[in-house]
C-alpha cells in the first residue's frame, strides 16, 4: 500500500516526530515514532493481548519438510455471519459513508477468525491500529518475497513488538524462485516486466494464504493508482482470489482506507504515535521490493516509484489485477489525430480526451514520427513528448510542456507530441526509449538518434534547460 503525499511534504512532516516512548493512547494527540530495536510494547488493553494456537494462513503445503509458521495474532472466535453474495454490494453501499474504524468493526464482526489483515510494511499499519482500536481479535499476514529493504524487515519486527503479535509471514516456493532465477537470472524484470517476478515471490505466496481464509482487508485507497484504483469499493466479493471453500464468491474482500486519501491517513499514524517505515524519511512513498522501487520526487505521483521503468497504467503486481481489467480493455483505443509531412494517423476511436493543446505543438502521426526518427540531417531539432491522454503524469506536466513550447516558438526547435498508447505502444517501446508515460525525446539535428530526456523533473524551467544545452 502507498500514500499519496510528495516525499518533500512526508520529509517535512516526519521532521518534527519525537522518538518519545510513551505508551499509546487512543484519544490523544501524540509524537510520531519511527522504529527502533528497543521500541515498548504499547498496548494496554487486555482483549488485544490473547494468543492461542489457531489454524495459520497457510493452506497448501506442497512438501513434507515444510514449516507451519505460527498462527494467528490474535485469534478471534470461530463465527461467520453468513451473508448472500450479492447482498454485498447493498453493504458497499450502506458503509460507503462510513469510518474506516467502522468498516473495520464490520469486517473483524462478521468474519472472526476466518479474516486476514494484508500488512505490506508501508502505512498498512493503519489497518493494525484500527483494528486494535475495535477490541476485537484480529490476525496479520504479510509476503516476504525475500527482496525486501532492510528497513522494511525492521519495520516488520517494531510493529510486532509495539502490538504484541505475531504477523503470519507468507514466503514464495523456493523451487519456483530458483527456477525463475536460473532461467532468467536476478533482474529479468528490467527487461520484460515485473509480473512474472511478482507472479512467483507475491501472487501465488498470497493465493496460498487466502485460501486459508474467507475474507482479508487491504489498504488500498481510491487515490493510490492512476486508472487501476478509482472505483474500488468498501467491501466486494473478490474477483481473483478463492477463499477456503473454494469456487467463485468464496472469498470476499475488505478495503476499509478506500475512501481516505494518504494525507489523513498520515495524520492519523501521527496522532495515534505508531511505528512507520524509516525509508519515508529517504522519499519512499509506496514500498515495495528493493529492487524495485525508489523515492520520488516533490509532485510525482506516489507510483511513479514501483517499477518506474513500465508505464504508469501497469503499476499492479498482481495482487489486485482485479482492478485493471477495466483499464486494460481501453488499452487498445486510441485516437491520435493530426497530419505531419502528409503522413496521417488512421486509428479510431478516442479512450480519453487529448491533452497538450497549443498551436505550437505538432500533432505526429506514426507516418509522421517514424520519418522523423529516420532522419539523419534535420533542418531544425524537434522536442517530442511520448504520451497517453488518460496517464495522469502526462496530465500533470501539460501545463508545464504548452509553455515550453510557446516559449521555443520561432527559436528554430520544434515541439511535437505523438500518441504512443494502444497500437502504437510496442512501437514507442522498441524504436523510441519509451520505458514510461510521459516519455521526453530531443531529436538533434545532426543525428538521427534521439536523445532522451533523463530527469522526472518536468516543469518549463528544467525542460528548457535539456533543450539549451542540446540544441
Amino acid at each position: 500500500m502507498a500514500l499519496f503525499t510528495s516525499s518533500s511534504s512526508i520529509a517535512g512532516s516526519l521532521s518534527n516526530y519525537s522518538h518519545s516512548s510513551q505508551k499509546l493512547k487512543a484519544h490523544s494527540i501524540s509524537s510520531f515514532r519511527l522504529f527502533d530495536r528497543s521500541l515498548e510494547h504499547s498496548i494496554t488493553s487486555a482483549s488485544t493481548r490473547r494468543k492461542c494456537s489457531v489454524n495459520p494462513v497457510f493452506a497448501e503445503l506442497k512438501r513434507s519438510d515444510s514449516i507451519v509458521p505460527f498462527a494467528a495474532t490474535m485469534v478471534a472466535p470461530e463465527v461467520v455471519e453468513k451473508v448472500e453474495a450479492e447482498d454485498y454490494q447493498k453493504l458497499a453501499r450502506q458503509l460507503e459513508k462510513a469510518s474506516p474504524l467502522e468498516i473495520m468493526d464490520k469486517a473483524l464482526e462478521m468474519f472472526g477468525n476466518n479474516i486476514g489483515i494484508a500488512f505490506s510494511g508501508a502505512e498498512d499499519v493503519a489497518l493494525i491500529e484500527y483494528a486494535r482500536l475495535t477490541g476485537r481479535p484480529f490476525r496479520v499476514f504479510s509476503l516476504d518475497t525475500g527482496r525486501l529493504n532492510l528497513e522494511t524487515y525492521q519495520f516488520f519486527d517494531a510493529v510486532e513488538k509495539h502490538y504484541d503479535i505475531h504477523i503470519e509471514y507468507m514466503f514464495p516456493d523456493a523451487v519456483e524462485v530458483q527456477g525463475l532465477v536460473r532461467t532468467k537470472g536476478l533482474f529479468s524484470f528490467y527487461e520484460d516486466g515485473h509480473q512474472e517476478c511478482c507472479r512467483v515471490r507475491k501472487v501465488r505466496p498470497l493465493r496460498r494464504a487466502l485460501k486459508g481464509l474467507r475474507a482479508w482487508i487491504t489498504g488500498q485507497r481510491k487515490d493510490q493508482s492512476p486508472g487501476t484504483r478509482a472505483e474500488i469499493p468498501v467491501v466486494q466479493v473478490d474477483p481473483t482470489f478463492e477463499g477456503l471453500e473454494g469456487g467463485v464468491g468464496s472469498l470476499i474482500k475488505w478495503n476499509p482506507v478506500a475512501n481516505v486519501n494518504g494525507g489523513d491517513i498520515w495524520n492519523f499514524l501521527r496522532a495515534m504515535n505508531v511505528p512507520v517505515n524509516a525509508l519515508h524519511l529517504q522519499g519512499y512513498v509506496s514500498i515495495g521490493c528493493e529492487p524495485c522501487t525508489r523515492p520520488v520526487l516533490p509532485g510525482q505521483h506516489e507510483r511513479e516509484g514501483r517499477w518506474w521503468w513500465e508505464d504508469a497504467k501497469a503499476k499492479e503486481c498482481g495482487l489486485h489485477k482485479g482492478n485493471i481489467r477495466q483499464q486494460e480493455e481501453g488499452l487498445h483505443l486510441n485516437g491520435t489525430n493530426g497530419n505531419v509531412n502528409g503522413a496521417v494517423d488512421n486509428t479510431n476511436g478516442d479512450a480519453a480526451a487529448d491533452i497538450f493543446h497549443s498551436e505550437a505543438i505538432v500533432s505526429l502521426s506514426r507516418a509522421g514520427i517514424e520519418n522523423l526518427a529516420k532522419l539523419d540531417n534535420r533542418r531544425e531539432p524537434w522536442l517530442v513528448v511520448l504520451y497517453a491522454p488518460w496517464c495522469r503524469f502526462c496530465q500533470a506536466m501539460e501545463e508545464s510542456f504548452v509553455e515550453l513550447a510557446e516559449k521555443l516558438n520561432g527559436s528554430g526547435v520544434k515541439v511535437g507530441k505523438f500518441r504512443a498508447d494502444g497500437e502504437h505502444k510496442s512501437y514507442a517501446q522498441k524504436e523510441l526509449q519509451m520505458g514510461s508515460f510521459p516519455t521526453i525525446l530531443f531529436f538533434p539535428t545532426h543525428s538521427s538518434q534521439p536523445i532522451k530526456y533523463p530527469s522526472e523533473k518536468r516543469d518549463a524551467d528544467s525542460l528548457m534547460a535539456f533543450v539549451n544545452a542540446l540544441k
